[in-house]
């Protein structure tokens, strides 16, 4: 591709080192709610876990795609560990013609072992390959995981603030 095309960008099988990164699904919801229903999850994005009902349903609105799919594409994965085949969190990626925001999630049980380094470098990477120009992410200034997180997927931060989050970003 030698133009970056958000409308032909979509979720597909990655595999990492020790993560697949499975395309979201509806049925994921079910064993995503147990993985992220820990509240401690929601200290630095606020909000609270969503029971299965409700993720099910946020599921099928990401789904059924943005507004606008000519020029905005939501990609979203679900983590499944590859040793034990446990879903452990999720990333994403809102790509739009100047590039794509991306964000993460590893729930409480998994965190600590660099699988949200793993899988944020890993859509970093395609999305770079898809030929991004741009990649952001927001990070709560005071969430240095997240922060390392952004960092192993080749972002820096800047100067810019937006909802209390410091942007960081890759430029091509």
């Amino acid at each position: 591709m030698n133009a970056f095309e958000p409308n032909r960008v979509a979720a597909v099988p990655l595999s990492g080192a020790r993560l697949d990164l499975e395309p979201l699904r509806l049925d994921h919801a079910a064993e995503m709610a147990g993985a992220l229903a820990d509240p401690a999850l929601h200290s630095f994005i606020g909000g609270a876990p969503l029971p299965q009902p409700e993720l099910r349903a946020r599921y099928a609105r990401l789904l059924a795609g943005p507004p606008d799919p000519t020029t905005t594409s939501w990609c979203n994965w679900v983590l499944r560990l590859r040793g034990t085949g446990a879903a452990v969190g999720t990333v994403q990626a809102t790509v739009v013609p100047g590039g794509a925001e991306i964000a993460w999630v590893v729930g409480t049980p998994w965190q600590g072992r660099g699988l949200a380094r793993e899988a944020a470098a890993l859509l970093a990477d395609w999305l770079r390959e898809r030929g991004a120009p741009t990649l952001v992410a927001h990070v709560h200034p005071e969430h240095h995981a997240s922060a390392a997180v952004a960092e192993a997927a080749g972002l820096t931060p800047t100067e810019e603030f937006e909802d209390g989050e410091r942007r960081w970003e890759w430029r091509a």
